[in-house]
């Protein structure tokens, strides 16, 4: 799924802005557990979010997916500026009520800033767990 997203920008890229924008696309990827969440919470819900980011337009073009959640999804989203371990606000909502889900967002510069230097951190809400019930740190995919 994730090399399909990461075709997919690269292409739309190299068609709007010529063979340079190759260079200006970077790949990021979290796991989410419940573990990471602060707190953490007992639950056995996991997930993945992939994002593709374009430097030169300042986009996202994400895709995530999660299981096992104690209900439906209430709300997802990424938030930072943030380390592991600590909580901060929304920055972009997420429409992911069902799962898979994909989407695309525009940052604004310290976003993106903080995207590339692993400030920020996707999780995913349902009733039972309203601060979160899982939770991964955005870092660059190698």
């Amino acid at each position: 799924m994730f090399r399909t997203l990461l075709a997919a920008a690269i292409a739309t890229a190299a068609l709007t802005a010529g063979g340079s924008a190759f260079a200006d696309m970077t790949a990021f990827r979290a796991t989410l557990s419940a573990a990471q969440e602060v707190p953490p919470n007992p639950s056995a819900a996991t997930g993945a979010f992939e994002v593709v980011w374009d430097a030169t337009t300042r986009t996202i073009a994400y895709k995530g997916r999660y299981a096992g959640l104690t209900g439906p999804a209430t709300a997802a989203h990424i938030h930072g500026p943030a380390e592991k371990g600590a909580n901060a606000g929304v920055l972009v909502p997420l429409a992911a009520t069902a799962s898979p889900f994909e989407g695309t967002a525009t940052l604004t510069e310290a976003q993106a800033a903080d995207l590339v230097a692993g400030r920020l951190y996707v999780n995913v809400h349902t009733a039972a767990h309203p601060a979160g019930e899982i939770r991964g740190q955005l870092g660059k995919a190698e």
